[in-house]
């Protein structure tokens, strides 16, 4: 008997349908020499503080450096502390149970670092040593399952693969944790925390905010003249701006109503704009958000459900290239693209023969390619799901098709010894572009032209019909948006000093591709950044923050960048993993003593009359706000349920009675749901619940 472990019970299901274990049991199926269980994503972690005697944070008990490590099952935050999760111990004894009563194991969870982190720490969690095989596959249909099963690789080869991601936990562990309880000591502030992903990009959105709010604008003048032909015409733009406003005047007067141009450029030019690649995950969240207002959070969700759904390949991808292998596969799936009622009109001139191959290179794939259809036929999908299906399907169109050829057209003359230019181009064969013709483009072009379409031959001498002077101001870099922020987080190592920590981080970043939509999201959840339409703001918690540890490595790029060129190098069997976490012990001592000697100045308490008494002051604590009159007794603990007020919400609440839609709560059960918090007729809190149709449609 063999032993199947899948990442989620949808996965499993799946796996055993195909390899015939049709008989459904509790946390597991059964059938045809197979036995097939499945985690619910960690369901063994590192332990916490707690486990190893520091139930409360001290500053002299700081750094914690846990030698060895604990593993303990899943752990849940409850008003007493940290418990075991009981729905995760009861899986984990599905699993010694089938483990127990199989030979050996095929491991199906994720084929990624967290994948493989996930089994090995219930593996060793449970005291196994039997042998296990490795299924990778990148989509969930049963031809790839069936092809991944006939082709199981051998367990160990993926030993450097766990290493690297037990290392990236334990390290995570140490500096983050020991930095943010030591923060909590010298802030006062228990609500916070720092990190080696989300400190730096906590700076970027801060230095980027005080950038924006600091810049000033300077006026600069911009010179035009107008040229006709019939009943067409032409504006040429000066060469040069015009920093002075006196300058700008006497140019502009130097042009009269008898002035005339010689025209001493007309060039022709065809250009050749290429196809964009497939998409990876950080670019279809950035689209989606561009286009659908979609955040990270949602589109990964939705893009997780489509996996799972076999409709599209492994989605937690940072790349956009496909290997060779799976080339011959694209046409019969572009068919089925091509027929689809929003592409059909491209499609009956596609041409399937002459396929653009520039995103096929194996050298550039790394654990997963390119997300692409499965080709099996969506049913029943939301509108967001829709959405999201038609954009990877779409783009696939575009990264097949030929490039979009334009003719750019450059003419220059000169009038009263000064120089203009106009430039424009037209689209000769749209290519790609055809793909979501008559949709705003998705991609940032050029502006197509300066004005007007007169066309005019070198040497010709023309009258000047009309010119004009305009004052413009240069403008700052625009604030984030989460778009934006995911591209600033994909290519912040430009800046990287140490020539290998920036080549370890030139494609990625920091962060994931699945990590960063959560990044965004704790930096959010502990009200250190905000939305503010589509842009991202620190809030006035963020800027204290950053402020406080801007000149700390912590806050760097950079040590992501050291991080990652480690953990490639445990990959590739050419770094010990007992090197990489004694330098980790260093840094977080240096780091943890750092942050406990900063002086943190007294942050200004807000204070709001009670609603309740409408006579005393609601003071904003860490973990709770309460009314300061005696007999009044208003009190409202921050954590409701899984999640954590944050100051915005609490001043919602007690400036206007309610918060606004806070989403993602969870129930005794476990079931999500979305509400405000709003106060009942004694002043207690309670949920308020939206009414059905006022939500804002994706």
């Amino acid at each position: 008997m063999k032993a199947i472990i899948a990442e989620k019970m949808s996965v499993g299901l799946d796996i055993a349908r195909v390899v015939g274990a049709a008989d459904r049991k509790d946390g597991y199926c059964t059938g045809n020499g197979y036995m097939v269980t499945w985690a619910m994503g960690h369901l063994v972690s590192l332990a916490m503080p707690g486990a190893y005697g520091y139930a409360k944070t001290s500053a002299e008990d700081l750094p914690i450096l846990p030698d060895p490590f604990r593993l303990v099952p899943r752990q849940v935050r409850t008003d007493k502390g940290m418990v075991t999760d009981i729905a995760a111990a009861r899986q984990l004894k599905v699993i010694d149970s089938v483990f127990d009563r199989c030979d050996s194991i095929i491991v199906a969870t994720d084929c990624a670092r967290e994948g493989e982190l996930i089994f090995r720490r219930i593996y060793s969690y449970l005291g196994y040593t039997k042998p296990f095989q490795r299924l990778w596959i990148s989509s969930l249909t049963d031809e790839a399952i069936r092809e991944g099963m006939a082709n199981l690789r051998e367990g160990s080869g993926y030993d450097s693969l766990y290493a690297a991601a037990d290392c990236r936990a334990k390290a995570d562990w140490l500096v983050g944790l020991n930095a943010s309880r030591a923060l909590a000591t010298a802030s006062g502030s228990a609500n916070s925390s720092i990190g080696r992903v989300q400190t730096p990009t906590l700076a970027m959105v801060c230095a980027r905010f005080k950038e924006n709010r600091r810049f000033v604008s300077t006026p600069y003048w911009q010179l035009h003249l107008t040229l006709k032909r019939q009943d067409a015409h032409r504006m040429f733009i000066h060469t040069e701006e015009f920093k002075d406003k006196d300058a700008a005047e006497t140019a502009y007067r130097k042009i009269t109503s008898g002035s005339l141009a010689t025209i001493t450029k007309a060039e022709r030019k065809r250009t050749f704009q290429q196809a964009p690649l497939l998409y990876d995950l950080t670019t279809l969240q950035k689209d989606c958000n561009v286009h659908y207002d979609l955040t990270a959070e949602k589109t990964l969700s939705i893009a997780q459900s489509l996996y799972e759904k076999k409709l599209v390949s492994y989605p937690r991808t940072g790349s956009r290239h496909i290997p060779g292998d799976v080339m011959p596969h694209i046409p019969s799936l572009l068919e089925k693209v091509a027929a689809m009622p929003e592409f059909r009109e491209y499609g009956d001139s596609f041409d399937l023969s002459n396929l653009n191959t520039r995103c096929v290179d194996d050298t550039k794939v790394t654990d997963h390619h390119a997300l692409v259809i499965t080709g099996i036929a969506p049913e029943e999908l939301s509108e967001a799901e829709s959405t999201v299906y038609s954009m990877i399907a779409g783009r696939m169109l575009e990264a097949f098709s030929p490039p979009c050829e334009k003719e750019l057209l450059v003419m220059e003359c000169a009038c009263e010894g000064m120089t203009f230019r106009s430039r424009s181009s037209s689209i000769v064969r749209p290519g790609w572009r055809g793909v979501f013709a008559g949709k705003e483009d998705r991609e940032k072009d050029e502006p197509e032209r300066d004005g007007g379409t007169a066309e005019f031959a070198g040497g010709e001498t023309v009258p000047v019909t009309g010119h004009g002077l305009a004052q413009k101001k240069t403008l700052p870099k625009p604030l984030y948006t989460e778009a934006t922020l995911l591209a600033a987080m994909e290519t912040c190592g430009k800046d990287i000093t140490d020539e290998q920590a920036k080549e370890a981080v030139k494609d990625s970043g920091i962060g994931t591709p699945a990590t960063r939509a959560a990044i965004i999201t704790t930096l959010i959840k502990r009200d250190y950044i905000a939305r503010s339409g589509k842009s991202i703001v620190p809030t006035e918690k963020g800027m204290y923050l950053y402020e406080a540890v801007k000149d700390m490595r912590v806050a760097d790029v950079e040590l992501t960048g050291s991080w990652e060129k480690a953990l490639s190098q445990i990959e590739g069997h050419t770094l010990g993993t007992e090197t990489f976490m004694q330098s980790i012990r260093d840094y977080t001592r240096k780091a943890t003593a750092e942050i406990l000697r900063l002086e943190f100045p007294t942050m200004q308490e807000k204070a709001f009359t009670c609603p309740k008494c409408k006579t005393g002051k609601i003071i904003l604590r860490p973990k709770v706000a309460k009314c300061d009159h005696d007999g009044c007794g208003l009190m409202v603990f921050r954590r409701i349920l899984n999640k954590e007020l944050t100051d915005t919400h609490m001043e919602q609440l007690f400036s206007s009675g309610t918060t606004k839609l806070i989403k993602g709560f969870k129930g005794k059960r476990g079931v999500p749901f979305d509400a405000a918090v709003t106060f009942d007729a004694e002043y207690n809190p309670v949920f308020s619940f939206p009414k059905a149709g006022n939500g804002k449609r994706k």
